[in-house]
């Protein structure tokens, strides 16, 4: 089954609720209205609310069936809560004053509405730098216990086969730590999108072929990874075309599970990372669905500034499924 048909009946009549605070933006409302009618998700928009009516009239855009929330005008009461919540989360680290001047903005006023439990997740960036969409994240919803980064992760589909890369959108240079985080949390978001995981660390090595520290680097990260989920099945250091194709895996890899049946592919650094998943999208015609933010307690999805309506669409039933 195509990856969104599966995840519409995975969310569909599960009365999730998504906050857009880019209200302004056509891609945003459109989408919004098709996800409301489709009975995907409850969408929310921040926004003026006659800002909001306007661009939505002008695009012939209904909007009857999606929530607006003028956060600048909001009851004193509400924000005074909203307030308090990101006090007490921040610890001393953001006084009262600052959480109000916080609330000013959109990304920050969702990403708060997430935190206190009263919207399921969220998606932003069709107007912001990734920072500005990431940064509120990681500031009040922040990473789950056990966690200690987020990564930025693709699927990339293509007919029958579907795959996750990552992190092609996040970390410059993790160190041997965190490839090993960045490799379980791909393992565990893998399935959410009906992939079983079988990760593979890559690298221009295979099983000690070549030497030097960016090697010495993914085979620690390896184990490391290996140690904190034995039950998931992950191998390395390993060449792509070892990790891919089976007759290659058998010779240069005998007897690992991932070898040659790699479903989900750590790269050593972000720019191999961002490289090769457009090396597969523009050369291979896989779609590229993210990135899909990794390790937040709560989920949140960054948009690419050239998203069209229909990436909108996408996201936010990826942003659903996660939030189940």
């Amino acid at each position: 089954m195509d990856l969104f048909e599966s995840l519409k009946q995975k969310i569909s009549g599960k009365n999730i609720s998504i906050v857009f605070p880019e209200g302004d933006d056509v891609r945003i409302l459109g989408a919004a209205s098709r996800l409301a009618k489709d009975g995907l998700v409850n969408p929310v928009i921040l926004g003026a609310t006659d800002t909001v009516e306007k661009v939505a009239k002008d695009a012939d855009i209904d909007l009857s069936d999606v929530e607006i929330i003028d956060y600048l005008n909001q009851p004193a009461d509400q924000i005074d809560e909203m307030v308090a919540a990101i006090v007490e989360r921040r610890k001393g680290k953001t006084d009262e004053a600052q959480a109000r001047e916080w609330l000013k903005d959109p990304n920050y006023f969702g990403t708060t509405l997430v935190y206190m439990n009263k919207i399921n997740g969220m998606v932003s960036g069709a107007n912001h730098p990734t920072g500005d969409t990431v940064r509120p994240a990681l500031q009040i919803i922040k990473t789950k216990p056990g966690v200690k980064l987020i990564s930025g992760a693709f699927i990339m589909q293509k007919g029958d086969e579907r795959y996750l890369f990552a992190d092609c959108a996040i970390n410059l240079d993790p160190d041997a730590n965190a490839l090993a985080e960045i490799a379980v949390e791909s393992g565990k978001v893998a399935k959410t999108f009906d992939i079983d995981p079988k990760v593979a660390l890559l690298s221009f090595s295979t099983k000690g072929s070549a030497k030097g520290d960016m090697v010495t680097k993914v085979q620690e990260a390896t184990k490391l990874a290996q140690e904190q989920a034995p039950d998931m099945a992950i191998d390395g250091e390993m060449q792509f075309d070892a990790a891919f194709v089976p007759s290659v895996g058998e010779r240069k890899a005998p007897g690992s599970k991932v070898a040659g049946h790699a479903t989900v592919f750590v790269f050593p650094e972000l720019q191999s990372g961002n490289i090769g998943y457009k090396i597969a999208q523009r050369f291979g015609g896989f779609e590229a669905i993210g990135p899909i933010l990794q390790g937040l307690n709560k989920p949140v999805s960054d948009l690419s500034r050239g998203s069209n309506e229909e990436d909108v669409y996408k996201v936010s039933i990826i942003t659903a499924a996660q939030a189940l």
